[in-house]
């Protein structure tokens, strides 16, 4: 399971890119949140804001060993911008997958 948190824009991007490489699927969720800048402030008609969450795209991609690293490399250069806030790279161990509707297990159902 590999856990990307990447800004909003740069969503399409980074699905196309992994289409392209024979991703077939993932679960977006629109977050917000923080790291190492701790939120910004920004001003809006005069006033100054302090802007704690930072929206964010959290992207779920479950696929085989064999692909992993090809997807995490390809969501670091699409998603990379050079700039704070570029995100996170999660990679985790999956115990078990099934798709419901036929009942396939593991590999066969990513």
């Amino acid at each position: 399971m590999i856990i990307a948190a990447i800004k909003p824009y740069k969503l399409d991007e980074v699905r196309e890119a992994l289409t392209a490489i024979g991703v077939r699927g993932m679960m977006v969720t629109e977050i917000k949140g923080f790291g190492t800048q701790s939120g910004h402030t920004e001003i809006y008609r005069g006033a100054e804001y302090a802007v704690n969450f930072v929206p964010k795209m959290r992207l779920e991609i479950i696929v085989s060993d064999s692909l992993a690293d090809t997807v995490v490399e390809t969501i670091s250069t699409t998603a990379r911008t050079g700039k704070i806030g570029d995100g996170k790279i999660f990679v985790l161990d999956v115990a078990k997958a099934l798709r419901v509707r036929t009942g396939e297990t593991d590999d066969e159902a990513l």
